[in-house]
Parts: structure tokens; C-alpha cells; sequence
């Protein structure tokens, strides 16, 4: 800097600050089934190669997490959550979550994003060992959400083929999972079935003490004198449960009833007129808080207070409403106009796509993966390295030994360290190689998404609308009661850089809905393949 400007410099603007981020560390591992947590060293494997990278890096651990089976298709996972609160509550700073893979960590897509950027804004970073990215970047942050989403995407196929399997037992009668209480599962030439045992007889008078018009509260106290200590509820449940006269209701049936294998606990007549009975003693009010009609509650937030809208139907003209519950907020709005904002701004990332762009687009999201991918591909290479040097040391090990210039002894120890480290690279590599396996198939069913994103919202339930708002806009929408407009304060990296991308190849994106441009900007930045755009 010149000496002339020194006296200016406190009128300068731009100057990056560095925040002071500590460097402790926490270690998260996890496999999905208990038979792998018990019959092979993944969970070892994990841990080792989490430990090595934060001894190489210098960042302190202060705690391990996981260490056994918890599946990650959802987040409520007792271990998991253990590890949010400890970071949350920890008087050390800690600024890393360091896993193995980034679908160790989660294989719920738009939640794991979700999650990944609130932990970013507290100033942790993911750090997946065997797939490092930078995602305190706006290209590193799109890597990132491209791995959550092939994660996702690998676990629908695993659960669609085990589903297949599931329905196909279903359909001949056979219960796929722990019978309800009050029956045993009894294996006979290979075949299994179904017995009531002493709880179940006990559950049959049940049947009939209702039928004769006992109380459910009569029927729980009676059954917990005779060792059936359950609630009230269970008791509904149980009663309404069509198990108990041979029949089988699952929802992998889509609506039908079959006829299952198991022992009839009651008949049929007695199940109905039971149900008959339950059916004529409703009262109170019942409360649904996965409501079909309000679906952008605990999503939509008030942008005066940040308090998520509440929903609730109106008395007089039987409409449904969204409102905050801040005093004197007065933010309160029809559900049906906040929808109708939501699907316009939807529609700015729901594409319309032809054979030619749709290929275009691919080819385009594909060269940028892999460039991002880089640095995995030349780990896979010193993985590969590291294989040839070890095969080599086994080769040149049983020459040796062959030629007896070394005893059995050491032959075996030698061969076991090596055979060790062999298998470690394997798994690595094979981990490694996960991400990319079904790149292409990945990328096709992300475009396909994104081409129906607002006919499948207003096709979804009230659970798949909250999955599809929370994966195209993790940190939700926010209202504005004066001026009646809706801001997104962050937007899925993959589904802007198809918008983005289907913009450039079609030329008819108007530009009039505000984006915020961390990913925008990547088309023109990251220089892959920019001319293959425009034809």
C-alpha cells in the first residue's frame, strides 16, 4: 500500500475476518445392523482411519460417538443425538465432526443437509475422511450435498428391494417382524408360525370384557393385576389391531387386508362387534399434528420474530390458517394464499427439461462432480499406490520364506501385518469408490426430481411435503405480514445448479425471483466444460 493511502485504511470495506476456530475434534462411527457390528471390523476400521486424520491434522479429540448399529435413513438415533448435545453443551470449542464416509453420517438426504448447514453456521465442519471436501465453500458445500443425496438415493434402491421382499411375504400371509403382544413365533420343519401364548389368552378376554361393555381404563387395570402392564392406549390399539383374529394390515399392502398364517387369538364376529363399540365411543377432540391441509407448519417462519407459523382452522369459515404465536406479531395469514407463494417460488426450481438439455445438463453436472471430486480420485490413487507396494512386500515375503532366507515364525508375523493392511486399503477404496459408483444414475434421478418438484409436493402427503420443502429449502422460508412476501434464505446447492444450468442451456430464466448467488456464481467459476453449455 502506497504511504500516502495509510490514513484511509479505516475507511476500507471488504476485509475478510478470520474467526478464531479451535481445532478440537469428535470422532462419529456407526454401522447399520447389529450382524456387522459383531462379525467384521468396519466399526475398527472407521475409528482408525477418523483417529489417524486428526493426528495428522492436530486436532485434539474430545469425544467418540457411535461405536455400534443405528441405521441413518432417519436422524433419530440415540447415539447420534448424543453427539449434537455434547458438541452443543462442551465447554472446549469443537469445530470438526470427522466420520469415515459422509453416508456414516447420514442417509437422510434433505434432513443431513439440513443438519450439516446448522452445524456450519455454529462453526462445525463434516469431515468425511474418505471423501474430503472443503464445504466452507460454495463448490465444497455442493459436493457435499451431492454425496447426502446419492447417500439417500442408495438407501431408497437397498429399501425398495428389501420392500419387494416384504410384500411378497405379506401377500402369503407371513408377518415380516416381532409379532404384536401376546403371541410367540415358533419354528417347525422349517417353517414358521405363529402361537397365542398366555398373554394373548389373556388378551382374548380382554376382546370380551369390552364386549360386555367394560371401561378401556377397567380393562387396563384388570389386565395389569394379571402381569399385562400396558396404558390405556396400547389397550385401544390392541383392540383394534386385526392380528388378533387372523388377519394381517401392513402398510407395504397399500390398503389391503390379507390372510395371515398366524393363530386366531378371537373371532372374527367378536373383533367386529368390539370395534363396533369403539367406534361409537368418540368424544373429546383429537389433535393432528401432521396435518395434510397445513403442510409449511414447523417450516414457514414469521419474519418479524423468526418463530415458526402455527396452523389452526378457523371457526366461521372453516378455513385453515397459519399464525405466530409472538405477542402482538399479527402475523397471521390463510393457508391457501401461503401455498400458492410457495408453489411460485417452487416453480423457480422446478425445470422444464427436453431430451437434448436433459443430456447437456448431465454431461455438465457429471464434469463438475468429478472435478470437485479430485482430490477423492488422487486418494484412490495413493490407495492404489499403497495396494501395489503392500502385494509386492507379500510377494517378496514368500520368496523368502520359500527360499529359506526367513523362519515360519516370521514369515507369520510379517504376512499377518501385511494380509492387515491389505484388507484396510481395500476397505477404503472400497468406500472411496461408493460415491461414484452410480454417478450417472444418480444424476439422472436428481434432474428428474427436479423436473417435478411442484407437482410432487401437491401429490405428497403431509410427511413427503415436509421431506421436499426441507431438502430444496433446508433453512425453510420466511413470511413478511407487511409487504406479503416470502424470502428463502438458502436453497439447495444441486437443485440452483440444475435451475442455473437448465437457465444457460434453454435461455428462459426471466432472472425476477432473487436467489441468493453462493452457487450461481459456481457456473461461471468453476470452469468445467463452460462451452459444451451454449450450441
Amino acid at each position: 500500500m502506497e504511504k500516502g493511502l495509510v490514513l484511509f485504511q479505516p475507511f476500507a470495506r471488504g476485509r475478510q475476518v478470520q474467526k478464531n476456530k479451535g481445532g478440537n475434534c469428535v470422532i462419529y462411527t456407526r454401522v447399520s445392523t447389529k450382524e456387522q457390528s459383531d462379525n467384521n471390523q468396519s466399526l475398527e476400521i472407521q475409528r482408525k482411519a477418523c483417529e489417524q486424520f486428526a493426528m495428522k491434522s492436530g486436532y485434539p479429540i474430545l469425544g467418540y460417538f457411535g461405536g455400534t448399529y443405528e441405521s441413518a435413513k432417519t436422524d433419530e438415533r440415540k447415539q447420534f443425538n448424543n453427539m449434537l448435545t455434547f458438541i452443543k453443551k462442551s465447554r472446549d470449542k469443537i469445530s470438526y465432526i470427522i466420520v469415515y464416509s459422509v453416508d456414516r453420517f447420514s442417509r437422510s438426504g434433505g434432513n443431513a443437509i439440513y443438519i450439516a448447514e446448522k452445524l456450519r453456521k455454529e462453526g462445525i465442519a463434516l469431515f468425511a475422511v474418505t471423501q474430503p471436501t472443503d464445504a466452507s465453500t460454495a463448490s465444497g458445500s455442493l459436493q457435499q450435498n451431492i454425496q447426502f443425496i446419492f447417500s439417500e438415493y442408495d438407501n431408497q434402491l437397498r429399501r425398495e428391494k428389501c420392500m419387494a421382499g416384504v410384500r411378497e411375504k405379506l401377500s402369503k400371509g407371513i408377518w415380516c417382524s416381532s409379532p404384536p403382544l401376546g403371541y410367540d413365533i415358533v419354528r417347525s420343519e422349517g417353517r414358521k408360525q405363529f402361537v397365542v401364548n398366555a398373554k394373548g389368552r389373556l388378551i382374548a378376554k380382554a376382546f370380551m370384557w369390552k364386549a360386555q361393555g367394560m371401561a378401556i381404563i377397567d380393562i387396563r387395570n384388570r389386565l395389569a393385576a394379571q402381569g399385562i402392564n400396558i396404558c390405556h392406549q396400547r389397550v385401544s390399539d390392541i383392540l383394534r389391531n386385526p392380528f388378533y383374529c387372523g388377519l394381517i394390515a401392513h402398510n407395504a399392502l397399500n390398503g389391503e387386508i390379507v390372510e395371515g398364517i398366524q393363530e386366531r387369538a378371537v373371532s372374527r364376529e367378536l373383533f367386529l362387534q368390539v370395534n363396533g363399540i369403539l367406534a361409537q365411543n368418540k368424544q373429546g377432540y383429537h389433535i393432528k399434528p401432521e396435518n395434510d391441509d397445513a403442510p409449511l407448519k414447523r417450516f414457514i417462519k414469521c419474519e418479524n420474530c423468526g418463530s415458526y407459523l402455527r396452523a389452526y382452522k378457523a371457526y366461521k369459515n372453516q378455513q385453515y390458517y397459519y399464525k405466530c404465536n409472538t405477542v402482538g406479531c399479527n402475523c397471521n395469514k390463510r393457508a391457501d394464499v401461503l401455498h400458492e407463494k410457495f408453489r411460485s417460488i417452487l416453480g423457480n426450481f422446478t425445470v422444464t427439461l427436453n431430451a437434448d438439455m436433459k443430456y447437456l445438463i448431465a454431461r455438465q453436472m457429471k464434469a463438475t462432480y468429478l472435478q470437485l471430486s479430485k482430490e477423492q480420485q488422487d486418494t484412490m490413487a495413493s490407495l492404489e499406490a499403497q495396494l501395489k507396494d503392500v502385494e509386492k512386500k507379500l510377494e517378496r515375503l514368500e520368496e523368502r520364506f520359500i527360499e529359506e532366507e526367513i523362519d515360519k515364525a516370521m514369515y507369520a508375523k510379517y504376512s499377518e501385518k501385511y494380509k492387515a493392511e491389505r484388507t484396510e486399503i481395500l476397505a477404503q477404496l472400497q468406500q472411496s469408490q461408493t460415491g461414484v459408483s452410480n454417478l450417472d444414475k444418480c444424476i439422472d434421478k436428481a434432474i428428474d426430481y427436479a423436473a417435478k418438484l411442484t407437482p410432487l409436493w401437491e401429490h405428497s402427503d403431509y410427511a413427503g411435503k415436509q421431506v421436499l420443502q426441507n431438502l430444496v429449502f433446508p433453512d425453510g422460508i420466511y413470511y413478511n405480514r407487511k409487504n406479503e412476501g416470502c424470502r428463502t434464505p438458502k436453497v439447495n446447492g444441486v437443485f440452483r445448479y440444475i435451475s442455473t444450468l437448465a437457465g444457460i442451456t434453454g435461455h428462459e430464466k426471466s432472472g425476477s425471483f432473487n436467489q441468493d448467488d453462493d452457487t450461481a456464481a459456481l457456473v461461471g467459476a468453476i470452469g468445467v466444460e463452460p462451452m459444451t453449455l451454449c450450441l
